[in-house]
């Protein structure tokens, strides 16, 4: 069983940055793929990035490129996000997955079999 803990989320302005944090705990780190989720009020939970258990390939949606960035430290358990010019569209909860099966897709929930409880990220004036 793994175990995932999300931080680092709160109130920034538009332009503003934020950096996420998971850590994880119980199974093998470096055999999961790791994801970013994220969920805004009323909408359903969309595909934000990921990083393959290595660190070498990352994955991102399209409306995040080029301003957030997805890192992972084996050594540490812990991945983590670095989310620049934050708009108030990237407004959400963001949650922390993993999967073990390196072949099912990464923007997909379903491929993801742990969660963390989400970390609240709000982008306003």
């Amino acid at each position: 069983q793994v175990h995932l803990v999300e931080s680092g989320g709160g109130l920034v302005q538009p332009g503003g940055s934020l950096r996420l944090s998971c850590a994880a705990s119980g199974g093998i780190f470096s055999d999961h793929t790791m994801g970013w989720f994220r969920q805004a009020p009323g909408k359903e939970r969309e595909f934000v990035a990921a990083i393959n258990w290595s660190g070498g390939r990352s994955y991102y949606a399209d409306s995040v490129k080029r301003r957030f960035t997805m890192s992972r430290d084996n050594a540490e358990n812990t991945v983590h996000l670095q989310m620049n010019n934050l708009k108030p569209e990237d407004t959400a909860v963001y949650y922390c997955a993993s999967k073990r099966d390196p072949y099912s897709s990464e923007s997909f929930y379903s491929s993801y079999e742990y969660w963390g409880q989400g970390t609240q990220v709000t982008v306003s004036s």
